[in-house]
């Protein structure tokens, strides 16, 4: 359907949309275009990865820093292979046992890959997402696709088709809509191009899963605050997945005790809305309050829907409950502190 100055948006509900969906958005992409593809972690702008002038309409859109590189997305290993210049044994481990699925590899590009996909660096990110749609859409280009989130720059990310039209859909001619992301979160970013691996960015892919294929001494400690120059990974910048609300994060036992804390900070609880998992708040005072479970797969799947809906209301305060510090919700923290960092 076309609405007023919006890019057409077709659907994959059937095989006959499927594969009309695929044509469509594979004849726009060989032909340098850029379009909103669906991936199991969250929607992706996609363009031709090995096409510098397409890739610099995805930076362009977005309002993309150009210091930040692009995840390259392949439909197999040996397409992750051409992307770079090595592919060692860890690589092919990891891959065997994670793709197709959320996790990017890092490691030193080929030649094959443009400066503007790296932001000029020496490594590129690749992965091979699950999602059966842009699997099919990167098999019928036959070249592989740069595609990062499918939102202006350090806002949220889009985990269904009408996140991406109400923020870029007057931007691009196509987008495909897959469904809601069955991840929810982007992927983990893992570093292979030198020492022992190291995660960049944390995802639902966590720290036990990796060792129990790299083994014992195999994955160097998470690094701090300061991102490598020039920048290995996408979702390093400090502030990033941002909602336009202020966000704090707290912990609380009673909502006695957050209508406290909030009033210490100068906020009232009517201005609040507050997302929670383990200790709800009944209080009617409160804008809005929104539970999801004390699970992190099931957080990341509603979390980004949840930041978009407090967007759609204008909220200007968000308070999110802490979640929980182990490794299965690494991925999770690390988004939500990027979406409550102050502006740099």
């Amino acid at each position: 359907m076309k609405g007023n100055h919006i890019g057409e948006i077709i659907s994959t509900h059937t095989p006959e949309l499927f594969k009309a969906a695929v044509e469509k958005a594979a004849a726009l992409l060989k032909s340098g275009k850029v379009v909103a593809l669906p991936t199991e972690t969250v929607y992706g702008l996609a363009a031709n990865a090995m096409d510098p002038i397409a890739v610099a309409k995805i930076y362009e859109i977005k309002g993309r820093p150009a210091h930040n590189p692009i995840i390259v997305h392949v439909c197999s290993r040996e397409m992750a292979a051409r992307c770079v210049r090595e592919w060692p044994e860890a690589a092919e481990r990891l891959a065997l046992a994670f793709w197709p699925g959320p996790l990017t590899l890092v490691l030193p590009r080929s030649a094959l890959v443009p400066d503007i996909v790296t932001a000029g660096g020496p490594t590129v990110g690749v992965r091979w997402p699950s999602h059966p749609f842009i699997q099919a859409v990167i098999a019928a280009c036959d070249f592989p696709l740069a595609a990062p989130s499918a939102n202006p720059s350090n806002e949220l990310s889009p985990t269904n088709a009408q996140h991406v039209a109400q923020k870029l859909g007057s931007k691009i001619p196509l987008i495909v809509d897959g469904g809601q992301s069955q991840i929810g979160i982007e992927s983990t970013v893992l570093d292979l191009s030198s020492g022992p691996a190291r995660i960049l960015r944390p995802g639902i892919i966590h720290e036990e899963s990796l060792l129990a294929v790299l083994g014992p001494g195999g994955l160097a400690r998470m690094p701090g605050e300061t991102a490598p120059s020039p920048l290995r990974s996408p979702g390093l910048l400090r502030k990033h997945y941002a909602p336009k609300a202020r966000v704090l994060i707290r912990n609380w036992t009673s909502e006695e005790d957050l209508a406290s804390q909030l009033a210490a900070e100068s906020f009232s609880p009517e201005e609040a809305y507050v997302i929670a998992h383990t200790h709800i708040p009944l209080r009617q005072d409160f804008c809005r309050v929104c539970v999801i479970p004390h699970d992190a797969e099931a957080y990341a799947r509603a979390i980004y829907n949840e930041l978009h809906r407090c967007d759609e209301e204008a909220a200007k305060l968000i308070v999110l409950e802490k979640v929980p510090d182990t490794s299965e919700w690494q991925g999770i923290a690390d988004r939500l502190k990027r979406a409550s960092a102050d502006e740099e």
